[in-house]
């Protein structure tokens, strides 16, 4: 069956958002490593990396943007990828606080103080995942007809990739309760992009053999 310029589309798109998901904590880390170290912890974190390298808005704006005007299959699917875009805006918009910048320094698009825009920047990462992970566990799943042998495949990637998300977040929490060297928010900020780039780049046909016939 021949695929339609729509369809065609749609896959584009799925795929330009996972390979986003993919290549932005390894794109951060590159840039922001050949650029001067204000502090040994300029690794620790993807959203650390905003005052050192562009890589962080240059990629995150785009798959934001992609997610917003994204066309689901129904109003839930709209507004589901819609927030996740917003909320993936207001990442970059609120930038997380850091070691070598002084508390009460304004900064961001708003220019707020560091402690308020952290709080903020925390709040649309936390949600900005939930929804991805909502999407993948949820919404990726459904389908309009029979659901055949390689369906049923990828809604478990699709499945493992949600509940993954929403385990990994949890592990988050406990980063906070728990002291942990500070470079685990890397980690698992790293695994959690992974994730989301997998889910939408099985959604978008990336992957040949687990596609219909």
């Amino acid at each position: 069956m021949e695929i339609t310029k729509e369809k065609k589309m749609y896959l584009r798109i799925r795929n330009l958002c996972g390979i986003l998901g993919v290549v932005l904590p390894w794109l951060a880390l590159l840039s922001a490593g050949i650029a001067s170290h204000p502090s040994n912890e300029w690794w620790w974190s993807i959203s650390a990396t905003y005052y050192q390298s562009p890589a962080l808005v240059g990629v995150l704006i785009p798959a934001s943007l992609v997610l917003i005007t994204y066309v689901g299959y129904d109003k839930l699917d709209n507004i589901i990828t819609s927030l996740s875009g917003i909320f993936g805006l207001g990442i970059v918009l609120f930038p997380c606080k850091v070691s070598w910048i002084e508390a009460g320094t304004h900064v961001g698009f708003f220019q707020i103080p560091i402690q308020t825009s952290n709080i903020l920047h925390t709040a649309c990462a936390a949600l900005f995942f939930l929804l991805l992970a909502y999407n993948s566990a949820f919404l990726f799943t459904k389908t309009g007809g029979e659901m055949t042998d390689r369906k049923k495949i990828r809604n478990k990637i699709y499945k493992f990739c949600g509940w993954g998300m929403i385990a990994v977040e949890l592990c988050f929490v406990l980063l906070v309760i728990i002291p942990t060297p500070g470079w685990w928010t890397m980690i698992i900020e790293i695994i959690l992009l992974h994730l989301f780039g997998a889910s939408w780049l099985v959604k978008g046909e990336a992957i040949k053999w687990l596609n219909d016939e």
